[in-house]
């Protein structure tokens, strides 16, 4: 089994209307050194799978299809192989 871990950003040529309102906040609260942020999204989720190359499969599939929009947005993702949990 592997854990997928994803984060999807707007795409640098994008405006980021939130980023840019999250900076106003910061630089109101005297953080004025803080520069160019930008809000993205973070996902996990775990693939029931032995294989690492499927788990990759999966992950790219899930964010192409559903998780990230390819117009506006980029993605990255690692993985990390996890044991299955033993139930009693």
């Amino acid at each position: 089994m592997f854990h997928s871990k994803i984060t999807v950003t707007l795409r640098t040529s994008i405006l980021d209307p939130q980023g840019k309102a999250v900076e106003h906040g910061i630089h109101s609260l005297g953080m004025t050194n803080i520069e160019h942020v930008r809000i993205g999204k973070f996902i996990e989720f775990d693939v029931n799978t032995e294989a690492k190359e499927e788990a990759e499969r999966v992950t790219m599939e899930a964010c192409r299809k559903l998780l990230a929009n390819p117009v506006m947005e980029d993605f990255t993702f690692t993985l990390e192989k996890i044991q299955k949990p033993v139930h009693a």
